[in-house]
Parts: structure tokens; sequence; C-alpha cells
């Protein structure tokens, strides 16, 4: 082999010029984190329109300037339009549309690939890896490999509502963002009702999952959208109680208030209310139709629920829509419970939509996680644990909570001990609940009896390998 083209040479060869780049990227690295400190110490930033840590200040900035504009419009255009701030009013909406729409739809081509490739490595398989870069580009793929499929449409169905459910799922994906905040001025919908919104804007899929069961003349899909509508209602009332648990301890039903409140107290919500935040992340579980309370595509039981008969694009969309809704759950789970854009002061250097990207990121992981590793319970299962065990606990925990939440507001102790209290009563009311009330139901798992393996002992596997070796 020529000195030209040996592996060990080469790499020694260009060793050096590899670590003088590294070395000029990690120079130039530190150097601009550097001058961003400075101006954030400096003060430069603060208010500013180009305040990268807040892009709400400077869509801020542009409403008043636009407001300015309109202030000495002609009278019989107010009297048309009702307002002097019209313009604003719409630029910003589409402005803020624009965004959502944009990270939604970036998100998913994404995920796709990370999902794919994160349960791929819990499951000791590689992933997609041949279309692309690391496979990259296989979402790409799949989508127009999606979009080149023939839709058909079942005979006998109705061709209306057959054709409105991939649709409409998708409009409660969006708009459940709308109230979420992302930084202290980067809200589209800051609404004082924000957590009554989110359990009204919830239950619409519901319809539009009844109406592709129905409408396609097909009794699998018409019984996996009915077995998915009565979890979906099931689970629905543990998810309000959840989120009500949050509102009677922060006072306020405004999702920016209560990231604030967190703020103000330097405290994480998930500290205070872990059985909350165990019963909203497993309720939003049952909600998106995802391991392990995916009933509505139990394959070995009813085919694939109730988009059997969807096919090509349709079928994507009903995927690309449980993806979106995973991702609206982290969200709301780190905004709930995990303080949202805050993060005890370092929101003031590091960027808040930064910080709150990085906590929907890890609560998403665990979604995969959980997707590749747990069963899926049977539906017997899935409802007995809404109605038996999980709605009793949420109501005590509601109860519990509102106690606390009017001490807290009396006490005129410091709040680090209030607080700290009130996070080891409610450790411990967590841990004695949830093991009590599952001894009160029957659960005993010392009188069980283990059960083997028997596919593996009995038709395969170790008694497969002694019958070969014995007849050698």
């Amino acid at each position: 082999m020529s000195a030209a083209l040996d592996p060990i040479r080469l790499r020694a060869r260009l060793a050096p010029r590899t670590l003088a780049r590294g070395v000029i990227a990690f120079a130039a690295f530190v150097a601009l984190n550097v001058a961003i400190a400075a101006l954030v110490v400096s003060g430069a930033l603060d208010g500013e329109w180009y305040d990268f840590r807040d892009l709400g200040l400077g869509v801020q900035q542009l409403r008043e300037w636009l407001d300015e504009q309109t202030a000495d419009q002609p009278g019989w255009l107010t009297d048309i339009l009702r307002s002097t701030t019209w313009l604003s009013y719409l630029v910003t909406a589409l402005l803020g549309a624009t965004g959502i729409l944009s990270f939604v739809g970036g998100v998913l081509l994404v995920l796709i690939w990370v999902e794919r490739r994160l349960i791929g490595r819990i499951q000791v398989r590689r992933g997609p890896n041949r279309v692309g870069p690391f496979g990259l580009l296989q979402p790409v793929a799949d989508a127009i490999k999606l979009i080149q499929k023939e839709t058909l449409i079942p005979v006998g169905a109705d061709r209306v509502m057959f054709f409105l459910p991939p649709v409409l799922v998708f409009i409660p994906g969006l708009l459940v963002w709308a109230p979420v905040p992302w930084a202290p001025h980067m809200t589209y919908v800051d609404t004082n009702v924000g957590v009554l919104y989110l359990v009204a804007i919830g239950s619409l899929a519901t319809l539009a999952i009844f109406m592709a069961g129905w409408s396609s003349n097909n009794h699998y899909a018409l019984l996996g959208a009915m077995r998915t509508v009565a979890m979906m209602i099931s689970y629905e009332i543990p998810l309000a109680l959840s989120l009500l648990t949050v509102v009677v301890l922060t006072g306020s039903a405004q999702l920016s208030a209560i990231v604030e409140w967190q703020s103000v107290h330097n405290v994480w919500i998930v500290v205070l209310l872990p059985l909350t935040l165990f019963t909203f992340f497993f309720a939003s579980t049952a909600e998106l139709n995802r391991t392990p309370n995916d009933i509505a595509e139990a394959e070995s039981e009813i085919v694939a629920g109730f988009h059997t008969e969807y096919s090509g694009m349709k079928f994507g969309l009903f995927y690309a829509v449980e993806l979106g809704n995973a991702v609206a759950v982290s969200a709301l789970t780190a905004a709930l419970f995990l303080g949202g854009w805050s993060m005890f002061g370092l929101q003031e250097w590091v960027p808040a939509y930064l910080l709150f990207a990085t906590k929907v990121a890890a609560v998403y992981f665990v979604l995969v996680w959980l997707r590749g590793t747990l069963p899926r319970f049977r539906l017997d299962q899935l409802m007995a644990f809404a109605w038996k065990y999980l709605i009793p606990l949420a109501l005590l925990n509601l109860g519990v909570v509102a106690i606390e939440a009017a001490l807290f507001r009396r006490w005129e102790g410091e709040g680090v001990v209030v607080l700290g209290g009130f996070a080891l009563a409610n450790g411990l009311l967590t841990v004695v609940a949830v093991r009590g009330w599952a001894r009160f139901l029957g659960y005993a798992p010392e009188r069980e009896p283990l059960l083997r393996p028997t596919l593996t002992t009995g038709v395969g596997g170790l008694r497969a390998v002694d019958r070969m070796r014995t007849t050698r």
C-alpha cells in the first residue's frame, strides 16, 4: 500500500491540522460567549428589541410602533373596524402563527428520525441509517412514499366524513400551543383561563377519532374508535383534576403566571406535587395513544384501530399528529411542573426559550423511553386503573393541596420552610397513598405465583437446544 493511501499515515498527517482547527473553533466559541456575557452584564440588551434572551420584546415594540401608525386613521375606517389597533393585532398574530407552524412542522420532520433512532438503540438495533447520512433523509423518503401511495376509500363509507378526520385531528394539535409560555413575553395567547382552554381543546380530538372509525364502514375501525373514545373520556377526568391541583396551589389558571410562580418561589411544582405529575403524565400518555396506553393501535386485537382503512398521506397525518401531540404534552409538562422558562436565575444569562426547549426535549425523551421499553396494557386494565385507582388518588391529592394552599396564603413563615414542609408531606402522602390504595384494591404481589416463560422453555429456547445436543 502506498504512503498516500495508508490510513494510519494519512490519519497521522491530518492529526495536527484537525487539532489546529479544533483549537480555533473552541477559541471562537469561547470568545463569542465572553462577548455575549459582557453584553448581558453591561445591561446593553435590557429592554431592547434585539435582546435575544426574549424574542417577545421585539414583537411588543413592533406592536407599539404599528399602533402609532394607525392612531390617526380616518374615522370611517375606525367605524368599520371598531378599533385603531387592528394592524398590530393582525401583524403580530400572523407572526406568532407562522412561528408556531414553522416550529411544529420542523419538529415533526426531525422527531420522526429521532424517535426511530432512539427506539432502535433502546431495542438494540440500528434504526433508519440508509437514506442520507445517518439516515437523516428517512423522514423525507417516508413522506414522498406516503404522498405517492393510492388513497383508498371503503365501499359504503361516508366520503365526506371519511375525508374530514385527518384534517380535523390537526386542529387541536395546533391550537394547544396558543397559551404555552416560551419566555416572559413569548406567549401567543396569554389568557387567564389557559388551563380551562387546554381542557376544552384536548377534548376535540375525541370527535375526530369517532368520525374516523364510524365513517370507515369497518367493524374493526368502529370498535377501535369506541374503545379509544372510552379511554380518552375516562382519562380526561384525572387529567383535569391534576391541572386543577396546580391551579389551586398557584392561585392562577394562566400558564405564564404558573411559570412565574415557580420562578418567584425558586421551586418546581414537581417537587411539591409528585403525585400530580404522575397523574398528569400517565393520563396524557392515554390521551396520546402512546405506549403503554396505545389501545387504539392494538394490532393483535383490532388490526390498527380507528385508522385501519386510512392509507397514504391520510395515515401519515394521523401519525404526524401523534408525534406533535407528544411534543405539546412535553411542553405543558415542562411549563406546569418543571419551571417552564425559568431555571433559578439562569434565564438572565441564557435565552429563556432555549431553557424551555431543553426541558421539552428531556420530557419527550422520557416518552420515547417508555414507548421503547414498556408493554401495552389490556383495555380492562387501563380502564380499571383510571376509575378505581387514578381518579380516587387524584381527588385525595386535590383535597390535601387545597388545604396546603390555604395554609400557605395565611402563614407568615419563610416560603422556603413552608414549601419544604409541603414537599416532604406530599412526598410521604404519595408513597403511602399509592401503596395503601393498591393494597386496598387487592394488590398482593407476594401471594401471586411467579410465571415462568413457558413459550421459551416448552416450545423452543433451552429445550430446543437440549434436543439438538442429544440428537448429535
